[in-house]
Formats: structure tokens, C-alpha cells, sequence
């Protein structure tokens, strides 16, 4: 079992689901491409461990694929601190900015 992110066409993630396991085919191609294929959308694997892409994907959340990895949005503090840091992720030395973004849940 595995989970994939569809993006649309700004990389916005517009759904997460699990599917078959990333190592199968399916009908000789892999779970990223099928689906992608199936529902006309851009697939990407995410992992619910945060092991690939940095975080696992939620709806609302950015693909950045220079970089491929899950960015949540950015949090609205408003401190000229507020920095997307090397884990991809949100924060601010002002205040909770970290803290204000929550995972999404499975």
C-alpha cells in the first residue's frame, strides 16, 4: 500500500489516496503514471512518513518538483521572519508559524 497526491495543473494537491504498493505494475506501467493516465491529473507518490518529498501531501498543499517536495501554504503571521526552511517547512523566530501548520490526517 502506498499513497498518491493528484496535482492540478499548478501543482496544487486536489486529492490523496491510497493505492496499490509503488514496487507493482499495473498494466505494465507504474501506480504514479496509471493513474495519472486514469483520472487525467498528475500523480505523485507521497509517503505518509514524510520519507520522500519532504511531507506527506494534503489537499491545498503546493508540489514543487525542482525541488520534489509537499509545501503546505504559507502560513499568514505576517513577520518579515517567516522562511520556508531545508526540511520544507514554514517557520518563524517571531512567533508559532511552525506550530499553525497541521499535518493532514490519513
Amino acid at each position: 500500500m502506498a499513497h498518491y497526491a493528484f496535482l492540478d495543473d499548478s501543482n496544487i494537491v486536489t486529492e490523496v489516496i491510497v493505492g496499490i504498493d509503488e514496487t507493482e505494475l499495473i498494466e505494465g506501467k507504474t501506480p504514479e503514471d496509471w493513474y495519472g493516465e486514469f483520472r487525467g491529473q498528475t500523480c505523485v507518490r507521497t509517503s505518509f512518513s514524510g520519507s520522500i518529498r519532504y511531507n506527506f501531501a494534503s489537499v491545498g498543499w503546493t508540489y514543487d518538483p525542482i525541488d520534489d517536495a509537499f509545501i503546505a501554504p504559507m502560513p499568514e503571521c505576517g513577520h518579515a521572519e517567516l522562511l520556508l526552511n531545508s526540511e520544507k517547512r514554514w517557520e518563524c523566530e517571531t512567533c508559532a508559524a511552525e506550530a499553525m501548520q497541521s499535518g493532514p490526517t490519513a
